[in-house]
């Protein structure tokens, strides 16, 4: 039977974290469980003596500060022996997976240039969680910001986030997903190295995906598996919101360049500008944070 082991990121996760763990077992139906790693970003609350139950190989590795996403997905992977893997999923610790959903994800990634596989995400409700991105552009966020990112996601390719529920009836390539829950193969953790610990929240899946992108790799969406994902405060809490559009900006003019970095830093800003008139609390911390850098979140709170 094919191997899988999970790394769940925590910080402060008590009250989710339990309904990830026993989500596991009948999520793993049909592939081995061969470890569970929780990557503990120093929580307060106790999360990390939740794990120790005797149904579940888990080991609890302790990061030692607030360090981000990122730096507790690498540590955890580093944690794994990823010879004896066949796959490993990164998990948020609010996420429930549905019976036998890593199944599927696995099976995907047996096509040649198949590095990560990411499943359909649900709300709590059942309803679908948007999940899926195209390629970032300046047109892409130039249409955002002029219609909003949900109804430019529904025309066509004019959007970043696809939110057309059509096209998540049917597998296929995406640029990147929603880091929530990805299936990574041992030969793209290999190839691609760590995750950029220097997003903190936030840009590190989309830089990751677009990484391996550009050594072949892709990211294959597969809606045999479902995922409940119960997400997290970047829409209402505006110091998070603004960490994520601050991020989104540095990841595209790294890529871009400064030139082509500038216009689209530019759409971002008209579009954050707007909603935050509207009196969106998130747009307007967001606005401060891109044109006022001593503003920006550079360390999570310890």
């Amino acid at each position: 039977m094919r191997r899988v082991a999970v790394v769940i990121v925590t910080y402060n996760s008590a009250d989710v974290l339990p309904g990830c763990l026993d989500s596991l077992r009948p999520g793993s139906a049909g592939v081995r469980l061969a470890q569970v790693v929780v990557a503990d970003n120093a929580s307060k609350d106790g999360c990390a003596t939740l794990p120790q139950r005797a149904d579940l190989p888990v080991t609890v590795v302790q990061v030692g500060r607030n360090a981000g996403y990122a730096a507790a997905v690498n540590a955890g992977i580093a944690a794994l022996d990823l010879d004896r893997l066949d796959g490993v999923y990164v998990l948020n610790p609010d996420c429930r997976l549905r019976p036998g959903a890593i199944a599927p994800l696995l099976a995907s990634l047996d096509e040649p240039g198949r590095g990560i596989a990411v499943p359909y995400m649900v709300n709590p409700d059942g309803t679908l969680q948007p999940s899926l991105r195209r390629m970032p552009t300046v047109r892409r966020a130039v249409a955002e910001a002029l219609v909003g990112g949900t109804l430019a996601g529904r025309v066509g390719w004019l959007g970043e986030l696809v939110t057309d529920p059509r096209d998540y009836a049917r597998p296929g390539a995406y640029a990147w997903a929603t880091g929530a829950a990805m299936l990574l193969s041992p030969r793209v953790i290999r190839e691609v190295g760590p995750w950029d610990e220097s997003f903190l929240l936030y840009s590190e899946e989309t830089d990751y995906c677009l990484r391996a992108a550009d050594l072949g790799w892709t990211t294959w969406y597969e809606p045999a598996s479902v995922i409940e994902h119960i997400g997290g405060d970047s829409g209402v809490n505006p110091m998070l919101a603004s960490l994520l559009v601050v991020n989104k900006v540095r990841l595209f003019r790294r890529r871009h360049g400064m030139l082509r970095g500038t216009a689209y830093f530019l759409a971002v800003l008209a579009g954050e500008a707007v909603r935050a008139l509207a009196g969106r609390r998130t747009s307007r911390a967001s606005v401060v944070a891109l044109v006022r850098p001593s503003r920006r979140l550079t360390a999570l709170p310890q």
